[in-house]
């Protein structure tokens, strides 16, 4: 396999990087990360102009590129800067209207990529505990066959932005129990829609989600993405892109984490030398480095598998996403124990790398979830 990017993403890579470290400083991002807002919304449209929304979808929705290693590079540049901004949304909402949306639908995701528009995926609720087939909200038809539209009722938790997004994909269940993976459908509800409650919090890590709460929402019937009851593969399909980004953003993370470890430990001095001189700190270092390596080896190889066959994508993407929460764990623990009290700081960037790597273990699924599920996956083949 040719592990090296093609001139395009170089170039992608090269500009996203610059941008990040010349606009995207330690004290403009938390001024932003930890604000009211939770992202920085002139920078927004300048990610959109550099053409960072784009390269996540393919040619045929107006993006110019939708592979995974595209997702991947995007993703990577943003995580060494901790940017806070709605590319996720974007990601997953964008992704799921290209698969499933009609041709009106699928023009909407321009306005996600020139920036004007704000999406936030809504599915996971109070009890729902990463399953995807968990949906309690539910959906009701209004008039006959549908043409009075629907009307949603339920509770979303943890919708990442939620509370600034202008479209909402929301899950809804119109037929089924609450655990059935059938029965399931998609809406796309716009921010603004009477009945809907949104109630802001901050997060640990730098960004905001929200809880919502959907009244009796009363949606169009052009408001159904794909078929009703039928909407389960379409959120797996996007989550799966979802994963992949935040495992790249995780690895980017780790690659700053323990390159500011061993500039510290070169450069912090005890009894008169460099503390990265003992043998005990090199040993923890060098194990440190390997483990960092085996995650971005996790993936290339999820990178890879996001076009193929269901379970083979599905069995990448939960790999990857295990080993990101065990190794990001670790480099952040390891990161803040070898620059001992100072790594605990807030004016060190290095704790809010640690932060964010342990968060992203509980993002659209943790350690233990995506490990039940590799073993689940695999059982089937």
């Amino acid at each position: 396999m040719n592990f090296e990017h093609t001139e395009d993403r170089r170039m992608l890579a090269d500009s996203l990087n610059r941008f990040v470290t010349e606009q995207y400083g330690s004290e403009f991002r938390n001024h932003h990360a930890y604000g009211e807002q939770g992202y920085a919304p002139e920078r927004w449209q300048q990610f959109a102009e550099l053409g960072a929304i784009g390269a996540l979808f393919p040619e045929d929705v107006g993006g110019f590129g939708g592979d995974g290693f595209d997702i991947a590079v995007v993703f990577e540049c943003l995580g060494r800067g901790l940017v806070t901004d709605p590319f996720l949304g974007a990601l997953l909402v964008g992704r799921a209207i290209a698969a499933a949306g009609t041709p009106a639908q699928k023009a909407r995701i321009a306005e996600l990529i020139d920036g004007s528009a704000m999406a936030a995926l809504a599915h996971d609720e109070p009890e729902g505990h990463y399953e995807l087939e968990r949906v309690s909200t539910r959906a009701e038809r209004q008039g006959a066959n549908g043409e009075g539209g629907w009307v949603l009722s339920g509770r979303k938790a943890v919708v990442v932005h939620g509370q600034h997004a202008h479209l909402l994909l929301v899950s809804a269940r119109t037929s089924g129990a609450v655990d059935s993976p059938d029965g399931i459908s998609l809406f796309l509800v716009p921010g603004d829609a009477v009945g809907l409650q949104r109630r802001a919090s901050g997060r640990i890590d730098g960004g905001s989600v929200a809880e919502l709460v959907l009244d009796q929402v009363r949606v169009s019937a052009d408001a159904l993405l794909g078929g009703e009851g039928q909407g389960l593969p379409v959120p797996e399909q996007a989550v799966a892109c979802g994963l992949l980004a935040l495992c790249a953003e995780s690895v980017s993370a780790m690659d700053v984490a323990k390159q500011s470890t061993l500039e510290y430990l070169q450069t912090r001095k005890q009894f008169g030398k460099a503390i990265g001189s003992f043998q005990a700190l090199q040993h923890r270092m060098a194990d440190l480095l390997l483990e960092v390596e085996q995650a971005r080896s996790a993936v290339i190889n999820a990178a890879a598998a996001l076009d193929a066959d269901r379970l083979t994508r599905e069995r990448a993407v939960s790999a990857a996403k295990f080993t990101i929460g065990r190794i990001g764990t670790l480099v952040a623990e390891e990161s803040i124990q070898l620059h001992g009290g100072i790594g605990m700081t807030w004016e060190l960037p290095l704790s809010h790398y640690a932060k964010r790597l342990v968060m992203i273990d509980h993002q659209l699924g943790d350690e233990d979830h995506h490990l039940a599920r590799y073993m689940a996956l695999s059982s089937q083949g």
